[in-house]
């Protein structure tokens, strides 16, 4: 047995409609005077009906079982107890069989029920046409068995409507945490990436300036008596590898921040990475930049990584004399386009790795895209459509 109840609203219904029934018996007691031992019986067995209503069968032999105990009650209270609010009594029993067998047995336990009402009903027919009031009352059977007919399948209908749509949303509950599991799978997965792509940056930049750096003073060491000017020149390249090992571990620091704007708009944040691109390439890009007053946090933090990245490619293997830059925004999107006029490389080798599919990524995760164009010897061209929200487009 289980005392959880499908719709808890629909078991307020049911109390309230046992409450009624129990209150008509009481007041027939003391109003009619009936005998007693009729009204006792009715009252046990509407209290015996409210008990049951407390826990729902789960197994097949419970749920067998559960409606036998039903269909005994009803026939005792209509055939010895007399019960005048039967009617109402099939309903509930309706009702409470809705969100206990399922949709094939629910149609054929109702059946029964309403039969059981139609041969209770039928047995008082000789009963009734006695006392020559037959025929009034002939109709007044028919016409309650076709609304009772006509509210059984109304009820049916509607049950299955709400336990369709309760179970609709039991799915979507279940999607939804599903999506958001996947979601944390996902975002796992881009660090645990992110983080070897870093690992691999800082093994083959870092290393091998620090390598450089120490060949350079063994040699310096071993020079420094028999030729101090090479010696000196040796030193002057180590203290150079030294300066460029301390900028690799600052944009590999860099990289591994969460929240790379946080203290900073994005108009300065790319004004850092055009200064640190003339610092480290001697050539101040072309910049043209027309950002919209209000950006979503994610439409800024890709704008930054994908220039980010496409700045330290070029740093890296450009070997470029000029840099363009633009980030404009169109009627619904930010466009972003970033070329240089280096030494180019093979698109299908992807010899950047994880970085041109990182930009990429970056825009398709905000229902974007991000096309790379690059041919040997012809340089390379960025071009990022980032879409913008109705608000965003609307407050411009």
């Amino acid at each position: 047995m289980s005392d959880r109840h499908p719709l808890y609203f629909l078991r307020y219904l049911e109390w309230a409609l046992l409450g009624l029934v129990a209150t008509s018996e009481v007041l027939v007691m003391v109003l009619l005077n009936p005998p007693w031992p009729r009204s006792l019986l009715n009252l046990a067995l509407i209290g015996g009906f409210a008990v049951m209503g407390s826990a729902l069968p789960r197994s097949r032999w419970e749920k067998g079982s559960y409606l036998v105990s039903e269909i005994v009650i009803l026939l005792i209270a209509s055939t010895w107890g007399r019960l005048r609010l039967f009617t109402l009594l099939c309903l509930i029993t309706l009702l409470r069989n809705s969100f206990i067998f399922s949709k094939h047995h629910r149609w054929l336990t109702s059946g029964a029920i309403f039969g059981i009402y139609l041969l209770t009903r039928l047995q008082h027919v000789p009963r009734r046409f006695s006392f020559g009031n037959g025929e009034r009352w002939g109709i007044f059977l028919i016409t309650s068995t076709l609304l009772l007919a006509l509210v059984v399948v109304f009820l049916q209908l509607l049950v299955d409507a709400v336990l369709t749509e309760r179970h609709s949303r039991e799915q979507l509950a279940i999607a939804n945490r599903q999506l958001r599991d996947y979601a944390m799978r996902a975002e796992e997965m881009a660090t645990l990436q992110e983080r070897n792509r870093i690992a691999r940056e800082i093994h083959d930049s870092l290393g091998h300036s620090l390598t450089v750096f120490n060949l350079h003073l063994e040699a310096a060491l071993r020079l420094l008596d028999v030729d101090p000017p090479e010696a000196k020149a040796l030193l002057q390249e180590a203290k150079d590898q030294g300066k460029q090992a301390l900028r690799e571990v600052r944009a590999s620091v860099r990289t591994l921040r969460v929240h790379p704007l946080e203290g900073q708009t994005l108009e300065g944040a790319i004004a850092t990475l055009l200064e640190d691109v003339q610092r480290s390439t001697g050539i101040m890009p072309q910049t043209q930049i027309q950002l919209p007053n209000a950006l979503p946090e994610p439409v800024k933090t890709a704008i930054y990584r994908i220039l980010q990245e496409g700045l330290t490619n070029i740093c890296k293997y450009a070997q470029a004399s000029q840099i363009q830059l633009s980030v404009q925004k169109n009627h619904r999107s930010i466009r972003l386009m970033l070329q240089d006029d280096g030494q180019g490389f093979n698109t299908g080798q992807n010899r950047t790795g994880f970085g041109l599919q990182g930009m990429q990524e970056r825009a398709r995760s905000l229902g974007g895209n991000c096309q790379i164009e690059s041919q040997l010897g012809q340089g390379c061209r960025i071009v990022a459509q980032l879409p913008l929200s109705e608000s965003v487009v609307s407050n411009e």
